[in-house]
């Protein structure tokens, strides 16, 4: 097994832009989950913080921004690759020649622009901005991801993620990143939290299995594009009255 240092930083690579880029090792997929709490934790706390000198839609902004850059907005070009790939009426050659490709187009646009709107909207509604909320959802997001990577068929062999597929590591990543996830949503949304973190999941799964249908498997791309749908879903439905 390679050493913890190799797997942790292997994991902050492909998933921040901390430490760099480092060689994708199946080992990593254990950090997924504590390292998606890190990664909302550092975005909860910029949320937090600016909420109390600044205008709630404000200090919303300023933690969309800082998730953008711990990402290094990759998560976000997933998003907008697999909009242009799964949302159109195209043939499975054609889908993935899409998401290949540089340019965004109109639905990768789109789906842009509703995302980091309602991540926007979501976390300024929210009356009492609590980090752990944030730590929790992305690391669930993290945890889905982990579970994709040892669960479905990979749509295109020999790209960047493949490397990190390992069914073992993939279900030892989600026993440890579910209930830490669910663990920090419940400690900042009580029970409303619990909720949202499932919603989230569920429409993370979605997306995965949209790309199955029409891919055949999941990419890269894919999986920033579920991680960002966790994250969003779960935001958007912890503001929910009732």
């Amino acid at each position: 097994m390679p050493p913890v240092s190799r797997t942790l930083r292997s994991a902050s690579g492909f998933l921040t832009v901390v430490g760099g880029s480092a060689e994708p090792v199946p080992g990593a997929l254990l950090w997924f989950g504590p390292l998606g709490a890190a990664l909302g934790a550092a975005v909860g706390l910029v949320w937090w913080g600016a909420a109390q000198v600044m205008p709630a839609v404000v200090a919303a902004g300023l933690a969309v921004a800082a998730d953008l850059l711990l990402t290094g907005f990759l998560h976000l070009d997933g998003l907008a690759d697999s909009a242009d790939g799964l949302l159109p009426p195209f043939p499975r050659d054609r889908r993935l020649q899409i998401m290949s490709q540089p340019d965004v187009g109109a639905f990768g646009v789109g789906a842009v622009v509703v995302v980091v709107g309602l991540r926007w909207s979501a976390l300024a509604s929210l009356s009492s901005a609590h980090p752990a909320l944030v730590a929790g959802l992305w690391a669930l997001s993290r945890s889905a991801m982990a579970a994709t990577l040892g669960a479905v068929r990979y749509a295109r062999p020999g790209g960047l993620a493949e490397h990190f597929r390992s069914p073992g590591h993939a279900l030892a990543s989600v026993a440890v990143g579910l209930p830490l996830g669910f663990g920090l949503v419940a400690w900042g949304a009580g029970w409303r939290g619990l909720a949202a973190g499932g919603v989230g999941l569920a429409a993370g799964a979605g997306v995965v299995q949209l790309a199955r249908r029409r891919l055949g498997g999941f990419t890269g791309d894919v999986l920033g594009a579920a991680g960002l749908v966790v994250e969003t879903v779960g935001l958007v439905a912890v503001t929910t009255h009732g």
